[in-house]
């Protein structure tokens, strides 16, 4: 009886962890009626220039570019409290021209500080 309650609460513990690693992100976004996987970086100390990386651009690229400038809007307002970008390389930029690698695409842009 013990062991099997320590292994319930053992493959639930793990299952809690996936969903804070994002595995079963129930809320998260759908763009173009899928979810993509974003990712923003910044250097700490200029968090105005940053780059988001969107996965899995081959389901949908207007979805993707489209879940790449919700994540820069998102890094935005977490760091400058507004979400005015002036893009380097963003969702007005021809998708032909837009830098792909592997089945990543990657934005780039500057916050507006207000």
């Amino acid at each position: 009886m013990m062991v099997r309650v320590i292994c319930i609460l053992a493959v639930a513990a793990t299952l809690g962890g996936c969903e804070r690693a994002g595995m079963f992100q129930r809320n998260a976004p759908v763009f173009d009626g899928e979810r993509f996987r974003t990712k923003a970086k910044a250097e700490r100390k200029n968090r105005q220039d940053f780059a988001v990386t969107v996965s899995g651009v081959s389901r949908s690229m207007k979805g993707a570019i489209a879940a790449g400038e919700y994540k820069a809007v998102q890094h935005c307002i977490e760091f400058f409290g507004t979400s005015e970008i002036d893009w380097t390389v963003g969702p007005d930029t021809d998708p032909q021209a837009l830098p792909i690698t592997g089945d990543s695409l990657t934005l780039r842009g500057t916050c507006r500080d207000v």
